[in-house]
């Protein structure tokens, strides 16, 4: 048997055989599947930023603005930092995994298991070379170690908080190796390096930043300057703060020039979001009531951005309810991974709101510590623009389409919609609860 190809050559049948695999290879290879980066600030609320009328300009965050999507309502799945990391990595609310609060350093044991389907796990299975640069804190265990999740290059540090000027903690995959140089400099220039050794293969870069986490140490530090020795607040720590800010945003742009200059731009996808809301740092009047540690929404409501240029209209804003474990099935549905065989996911594929400013359906999205005894910050619910806060038996309803910094409790007004939120709460405690071991 004999096929025609379009230039009249005569092909066997074996070689028309070797061609079609070839073309199923192809078809079947990351290589021309956009690259995804994230990039995760620390402690970082939307009322210190320009982008969202701060008071620190951040010109290359707003920059990914104007080429994309600015959100208002985007949501960290809990206010501190560990919850939100294990939700963003899993997809899932952070109390299936049994990290419900924060992770304080090796004296606790909890972490992200290896057992757990994670964005990296799912990516590098896919084609794609991974690496995490920063903070981690999701268990320090080395069982907990990001090279056990997926990633095939890790250097950064495992607990909350580190030394902005010295090393000696960070880690090199599941080795203390010491680095030099300051902490947010570091992230970006291993990030600018990874991008570039890796242009010709698909890839996914995880950037979390330790800033502008505590202590406010700043790059003109000398070596040797204790973090714990500068104000935690004050005009010294917002004049050290801005600083920071700052240096993270040139490092946001240094990554959009790297992808600019190897012509990934229009290849890649670019999210930013933080892990909490602010530490109250700003001199002007906040936004949101609460913040880090809170479940008003300044403790979750976060900055995000998204860009994808060619692909993401540029310069519009959403106003959709979204939050940090929608990441994992929006990227799988963007590279075209199929995860419907997978465990269950809380977070929802927003592609379809990102690229063709698709409506969202309607949803419950939850936050908080609980269930883990004793935890004060309770739960919160939104349900559209209704929030509700649990506490114990303080119970607090909100409505934010007329009150958005949660000033009047209209609980008792609402007696119906009270009971039915508040019943809500407890079914999801009950469901998300891992089970006793």
């Amino acid at each position: 048997m004999e096929i025609s190809n379009r230039s009249g050559k005569v092909l066997t049948l074996c070689a028309a055989l070797v061609l079609f695999q070839t073309f199923v290879a192809a078809a079947n290879d990351p290589v021309g599947r956009p690259n995804v980066i994230i990039i995760l600030a620390d402690d970082l609320g939307c009322g210190d930023m320009s982008l969202y009328d701060g008071w620190i300009k951040t010109p290359n965050i707003d920059r990914m603005a104007t080429e994309g999507v600015r959100f208002t309502d985007f949501h960290s799945n809990g206010s501190v930092c560990s919850p939100t990391r294990a939700a963003f990595m899993t997809g899932r609310y952070q109390q299936r995994a049994g990290i419900v609060s924060v992770i304080v350093g090796r004296r606790d044991k909890i972490g992200l298991e290896p057992s757990e389907v994670t964005i990296s796990g799912l990516l590098k299975n896919a084609g794609y070379k991974t690496a995490l640069f920063g903070k981690w804190h999701c268990g320090t265990d080395i069982r907990h170690n990001p090279t056990n999740h997926g990633f095939d290059e890790f250097i950064g540090f495992l607990p909350g908080g580190c030394d902005y000027l010295t090393h000696g903690n960070w880690m090199d995959g599941t080795g203390v190796k010491n680095q030099k140089g300051y902490s947010t400099d570091i992230i970006t220039d291993r990030s600018v390096d990874f991008i570039r050794r890796n242009k010709d293969k698909p890839f996914f870069l995880y950037v979390a930043h330790q800033a502008v986490h505590n202590y406010y140490q700043i790059p003109s530090d000398p070596p040797g300057t204790r973090g714990r020795d500068i104000p935690l607040s004050g005009k010294e720590a917002q004049r050290r703060y801005k600083i920071m800010l700052k240096d993270l945003d040139k490092g946001v742009g240094k990554i959009l020039d790297t992808l600019k200059e190897l012509d990934l731009d229009e290849n890649t996808f670019v999210f930013f979001f933080s892990d909490n809301g602010d530490v109250r740092m700003s001199p002007n009047e906040r936004p949101y009531r609460g913040g880090k540690f809170s479940n008003y929404e300044g403790g979750h409501r976060v900055p995000a951005v998204a860009r994808w240029p060619g692909r993401i209209k540029a310069g519009w804003t959403s106003d959709a309810l979204t939050v940090g474990m929608d990441l994992l099935p929006t990227v799988m549905d963007i590279v075209g991974v199929d995860i419907s065989k997978q465990r269950k996911f809380d977070g929802i594929s927003i592609k379809g709101h990102l690229l063709d400013q698709a409506d969202l359906p309607d949803r419950k999205v939850f936050f908080g510590c609980e269930p883990e005894p004793g935890t004060a910050l309770g739960t919160a619910m939104r349900d559209g623009n209704w929030k509700m806060q649990t506490r114990g038996d303080v119970v607090e309803l909100y409505d934010l389409s007329k009150d958005i910094k949660e000033t009047t409790n209209i609980a008792e007004r609402h007696p119906n919609r009270t009971k039915v939120m508040k019943a809500a709460i407890a079914r999801w405690k009950l469901e998300v609860t891992p089970p006793k071991k």
